[in-house]
């Protein structure tokens, strides 16, 4: 597995590369975020570990234009930056998991091998299902209770988020930038009108009901908790 660890100060720079090559990883090492970015760019790496104030680009804009380039590679920010809209805002820009220093190498360890079995697991997936809807990311087909649903790209792309994070509550901007590659603004309905519409074509006609609604919050997929 090949890493790739973006930290600006020396002492910890050498003290993850040495540690994660002991652990059996190969790690690139670079102090800049413009030096992450052309790294990430013209070579294929299995994690990057970011840190977010470094020289030329921060972290937050190299994970910007990595996830604009296409590349789907899981991401963990190591940072001293702990305020919660801190955190929020790496995991909306498409970041994996967020770890703050000072932190044990024990539990950065533990999380960069959590990252690349789910990456693993991820790229092999090529069908999701939930009750009795199936969705086949190859053939790009969704069918629940044996009738093909037709769904345009943009509808076919927020199922997808939608069933690949099940369980969890997505605030509009994540949708936003993941499934429309924009900052959401708070005076546009594209997404509401996008979810009614995702609504109509896979739980009107359905039963149990698999989109919710969190008030304030955002949208999940989910079968229902049996009463």
């Amino acid at each position: 597995m090949k890493l790739l660890v973006a930290e600006d100060e020396p002492k910890t720079g050498t003290y993850l590369q040495q540690g994660l090559s002991e652990a059996g990883f190969s790690v690139d090492r670079v102090t800049s975020g413009t030096d992450a970015l052309q790294h990430v760019l013209s070579t294929p790496y299995d994690l990057l570990i970011l840190d977010v104030m470094m020289p030329g680009l921060d972290g937050w804009e190299v994970l910007r234009m990595v996830r604009a380039a296409g590349q789907e590679v899981p991401v963990l920010f190591l940072t001293a930056r702990d305020r919660v809209e801190d955190r929020v805002k790496g995991l909306e820009l498409g970041a994996d998991d967020y770890l703050i220093k000072p932190f044990a190498f024990s539990e950065l360890l533990a999380r960069v091998r959590t990252l690349l079995r789910r990456g693993n697991a991820a790229a092999l997936q090529t069908q999701l299902s939930i009750a009795d809807l199936e969705v086949d990311l190859l053939k790009r087909r969704a069918i629940r209770a044996g009738q093909r649903i037709d769904l345009t790209a943009k509808e076919f792309a927020l199922l997808e988020l939608l069933l690949r994070r099940r369980g969890e509550v997505l605030p509009k901007s994540l949708i936003a930038s993941q499934v429309w590659d924009m900052n959401f603004d708070s005076d546009t309905n594209v997404i509401e009108v996008a979810i009614r519409r995702l609504r109509a074509k896979i739980d009107d006609d359905f039963e149990p009901k698999l989109i919710h609604t969190a008030r304030g919050m955002g949208y999940m997929l989910d079968e229902p908790d049996p009463s």
